[in-house]
């Protein structure tokens, strides 16, 4: 199985009990506000989201990893790679990607887990070029990104729920995978 190590966190593949944690998240409109519509999602459109999650593991080699506290084993959010179909003109593409619980947000946690994301992507899956999409307006993604190395390349719009999104990307070179000092 799958799993990554951080200093903070493991990330690794999802287990039937991470639904009810992983739901709650969903349930909390302040994470959803910048996922499509906005739209909070219930218990089961989150265990169908985690199936699919699951399934991309197995088809594409990659997938989003369940996130959860490495000194308590506190579930807190997702993160990972995906294949950004939603976005039909930056394909073909892998996005890295996050999501996490209130408790765990503002402590650097989303970007040691996408850092180690990255890593995994570039490092053990071979990918050349890696794009995050933000919503516009949604200036912590867009200052994750930046901290990642990545660099915005194009404005477009979500064909899903017309809000307007922007497209950032890197490459294995310009890439910031160590924590700076």
């Amino acid at each position: 199985m799958t799993v990554v190590r951080t200093e903070r966190l493991v990330l690794r593949r999802w287990r039937e009990e991470d639904i009810a944690p992983m739901a709650a998240i969903n349930a909390d409109p302040e994470v959803m506000r910048w996922i499509g519509d906005g739209s909070v999602r219930d218990i089961e459109s989150t265990r169908a989201g985690i199936e699919a999650m699951e399934r991309d593991w197995e088809t594409d080699g990659f997938g989003l990893f369940a996130v959860e506290l490495a000194d308590t084993g506190e579930p807190a959010g997702f993160t990972g790679l995906a294949v950004p179909r939603f976005l039909p003109e930056v394909l073909p593409a892998v996005e890295v990607g996050w999501r996490l619980g209130r408790p765990f947000q503002g402590r650097g946690l989303a970007t040691e887990a996408a850092r180690a994301a990255l890593r995994f992507g570039f490092e053990r899956c071979g990918l050349r070029r890696i794009v995050s999409i933000a919503q516009v307006g949604n200036d912590a993604s867009e200052r994750v990104m930046a901290k990642l190395g990545m660099r915005p390349v194009l404005e477009t719009v979500d064909p899903g729920c017309g809000r307007p999104v922007r497209v950032h990307e890197v490459t294995p070179a310009g890439a910031v995978l160590d924590t700076p000092t």
